[in-house]
């Protein structure tokens, strides 16, 4: 189902838009400290017409699938066309753009830009996620490595995006400053972006690729770290998909395991598999916890009962979910919730 402009109008008069940063009390939360609820593939067209109207639903999360172009040097956004995008987005590229109008169908800039927009409109919306899953991988051999994916998101969002640095503050790895709390409040976050990226379903499939996205921005994070110049960074790289323990000791180079303190996979995974999710809460790592719907007892996967969804989220939260990842688009009374993590 798509949301009309009409019911877009409606929720804005009504206040339903991105859960603000300081709503319910919940503005002193560090962003380690809350959970809040996103939506899957938020740039397909079957979701939501134009990519705005997620965040005028509320969604705190942004799911973006890129891909590299091979021709143009460009990160295309669809989901399975790896050389055209096929999207919502549009080009929105000042502060009083119409977001709900004009050509779809954009490259990745577009869909950040648009998003840098909808924030400047809503200055206390927010923090946001902007998750990005590159189906192919990086491939660097054409310019389309970490640093290119980099300046996609520093242009388009400039000074909205709470980067590793930022995080890291005096501390020695971005693992110590997790473990120390060193995530700032939601209310300091208001109309910021935490971007996220995982490898993709194509990369992951691929055996001639041994160096997915997650171990290859973990490699540049730590070289610019080493070399002083880790504010250039702009991304987080997540270890991807559930496991018990630290999953990161899937990584042999132990040296890269300190640099991924976001983590993300399916809550089925985590709850129904009976992990111990405490090791994200205790130490303040920012967990991602995906289909909502699949965990025990299964619930509808776009358009459950507003209390079988909040009683979801609920759920999860207690399970130490940052953000809940769903399908309900029109469920504008759950996706602005935040609640307490833990």
């Amino acid at each position: 189902m798509r949301v009309s402009k009409v019911a877009v109008a409606v929720l804005a008069l009504a206040g339903l838009t991105a859960g603000t940063a300081t709503a319910d009390g919940t503005g002193s939360l560090r962003l380690s400290e809350a959970t809040t609820v996103g939506i899957h593939n938020t740039y397909d067209t079957a979701a939501y017409q134009y990519l705005a109207q997620s965040l005028d639903a509320g969604a705190n999360l942004v799911e973006l699938d890129a891909w590299f172009n091979v021709f143009t040097h460009k990160w295309n956004v669809s989901h399975s066309n790896p050389i055209g995008s096929d999207n919502n987005c549009v080009q929105a590229k000042t502060p009083t753009a119409n977001l709900y109008t004009g050509t779809r169908n954009q490259n990745l800039n577009d869909c950040l830009d648009d998003i840098n927009v909808w924030l400047g409109q809503h200055p206390t919306a927010g923090p946001l996620t902007v998750k990005i899953e590159l189906k192919a991988g990086f491939d660097a051999t054409i310019g389309m490595g970490p640093a290119s994916l980099d300046s996609y998101v520093q242009t388009s969002l400039g000074s909205r995006v709470f980067r590793p640095v930022d995080l890291l503050g005096s501390y020695p790895t971005l693992d110590d400053a997790a473990k120390a709390n060193n995530w700032p409040t939601r209310a300091s976050m208001a109309g910021k972006v935490l971007v996220e990226i995982i490898p993709g379903t194509v990369e992951e499939q691929n055996p001639t690729d041994h160096l997915w996205t997650d171990v290859e921005y973990a490699q540049y994070l730590k070289g610019l770290a080493a070399s002083g110049n880790l504010a250039q960074a702009q991304i987080f790289p997540a270890v991807h998909n559930a496991a018990a323990g630290d999953p990161r000791t899937r990584y042999a180079d132990t040296t890269l395991r300190p640099w991924f303190v976001v983590f993300d996979g399916d809550a089925s995974g985590y709850i129904d598999g009976g992990i111990d999710t405490s090791f994200y809460v205790n130490n303040h790592y920012y967990l991602i916890m995906t289909d909502a719907e699949n965990v025990k007892p299964a619930i509808d996967d776009v358009n459950p009962t507003v209390q079988q969804a909040q009683d979801r989220v609920a759920l999860m939260a207690s399970k130490g979910a940052s953000v809940v990842g769903t399908d309900w688009r029109q469920l504008t009374t759950v996706l602005p919730e935040v609640l307490p993590r833990g």
